[in-house]
């Protein structure tokens, strides 16, 4: 799955630590969801929406081989 993660935060002027105070998880989740190592919880995908204020459907784009 792609995901904006990075640009999103970046557009919004967010170091890893902020976003990462901001929804309640450790900087290395943020390091870890951004390098692609993570798959966010639908929990975290709904805060990180919330930070961006976007539909998650933004965020975390599903690529055509991917099983739903």
């Amino acid at each position: 799955m792609k995901h904006v993660i990075k640009e999103k935060r970046l557009a919004h002027d967010l170091t890893q630590e902020q976003l990462s105070e901001r929804v309640g998880v450790s900087r290395q989740t943020i390091i870890s969801l951004e390098s692609g190592k993570y798959k966010a919880s639908l929990v975290l995908a709904h805060k990180l929406a919330q930070v961006f204020n976007c539909y998650i459907e933004e965020l975390f784009i599903f690529e055509e081989d991917e099983n739903i």
